[in-house]
């Protein structure tokens, strides 16, 4: 993954990156389970790609739902890959599944 995406431990590291966060956080979900695993390796390399691409205009947090179980529940994620686009601390746009990178920018440009 790039430099660009944070990877907290736990809730309250995920909050804190929120909270300090100039812009819009990109908010990528993560699973561990064999099915999750798959889809999450190839938008592991789009979100790095396309967190470099978009530098400041936007911070990037890649979260496992089992570790970061608060995060999870409060953006209502129920399944992996799935990002979730916060401003401000609220969710203003989620999609769920994997993407194309077209599919991604469309999402972002969309919402920003």
């Amino acid at each position: 993954m790039a430099r660009r995406v944070h990877q907290p431990l736990e809730d309250q590291e995920f909050d804190f990156i929120l909270g300090m966060s100039p812009g819009p956080v990109l908010a990528y979900f993560t699973g561990t389970w064999p099915k999750a695993v798959e889809a999450c390796r190839a938008m592991d390399v789009l979100v790095g790609e396309l967190a470099q691409e978009y530098g400041t205009r936007l911070t990037a947090v890649r979260t496992d739902m089992t570790r970061c179980p608060g995060p999870t529940r409060r953006y209502g994620v129920t399944g992996a890959p799935t990002v979730v686009l916060v401003k401000e601390g609220e969710a203003v746009a989620a999609q769920d599944g994997p993407m194309t990178r077209e599919e991604f920018r469309a999402f972002l440009e969309a919402h920003l």
